[in-house]
């Protein structure tokens, strides 16, 4: 199971952002919205995308906060940003699996003038979680900028949380067969280490050099292990034991697109979303 514990400051926090960008319901109203969020982040099938994600995503807000015009409405929308998820077969060999920034973006715009939250401001909310969509931020929207550079932060981390990290990913699609998934996460990174800047804000610029060092790490991992597994299945008797035993489904051809993992120069996700992303 992927689900943690939400730290108990964590609905207070919703509350006094909700309330900075002008939510003026009743507390216990507001409460209740934060409430519906937690819950949602903390579904069984989430192991990366989950509760501790919304707390790193909040806390790297919070370090590029000085560089944000709105740093309230940038933290309402890194609630949002994965609220929505499914890492089910259908929806990722339809490239519609993992966070789902489009629908978030409609939750937003839908709860938050239920609040009491200026509809101009809930659709500001709701175009940042918009924009993560294909983590292509505007190069004149620094509040674009921050969300996306504390949404992936995680690939900057130090080598033992990559490690989880990358276990975490597996994990949400355990259901995907091997090959499938090293096929597609590969293209993945190698689409994300071709970008010229990963990181968009100026104070990101720090992560760039070890998000970088961890995705070439993971690239050649994920390499040795494709060749050993593809190596394996030239064997027939191999390939029909471990077949059998890990009940892997016949293979299908992957849909080439993972719309939230591409730059506005490229598609970073020609296979499904399978965790580029922090």
């Amino acid at each position: 199971m992927g689900v943690i514990e939400a730290p108990q400051w964590l609905v207070p926090a919703f509350v006094r952002s909700a309330k900075a960008i002008g939510a003026n319901a009743p507390i216990e109203q507001i409460e209740t919205v934060g409430e519906g969020l937690v819950a949602s982040w903390s579904s069984p099938d989430r192991f990366h995308h989950a509760i501790k994600h919304l707390v790193d995503v909040l806390a790297s807000i919070d370090q590029l906060a000085e560089e944000t015009h709105d740093p309230d409405v940038v933290r309402i929308a890194g609630w949002y940003h994965g609220a929505e998820f499914c890492s089910n077969a259908r929806a990722s060999y339809g490239h519609r699996g993992g966070e789902d920034p489009q629908a978030g973006a409609l939750r937003a715009a839908r709860e938050l003038p239920e609040i009491g939250v200026p509809q101009e401001t809930a659709d500001r909310v709701a175009a940042l979680v918009s924009q993560i969509h294909r983590h292509s931020a505007s190069t004149v929207d620094v509040d674009a900028q921050a969300l996306s550079d504390a949404d992936l932060a995680t690939l900057a981390c130090e080598p033992q949380k990559y490690a989880a990290y990358r276990k975490n990913i597996r994990a949400e699609y355990a259901h995907i067969p091997v090959e499938d998934y090293l096929e597609a996460r590969l293209a993945i990174l190698n689409k994300l280490v071709a970008r010229s800047r990963i990181f968009c804000s100026p104070m990101a610029a720090l992560w760039e050099e070890p998000a970088r060092e961890n995705i070439t790490a993971e690239l050649a991992r994920l390499t040795a292990e494709l060749e050993e597994y593809e190596a394996t299945a030239v064997d027939p008797d191999a390939a029909e034991v471990g077949s059998s035993a890990a009940g892997t489904p016949p293979r299908r051809e992957l849909s080439p697109e993972g719309p939230d993992d591409a730059d506005s120069s490229s598609t970073l996700g020609r296979a499904p979303r399978f965790g580029s992303r922090s």
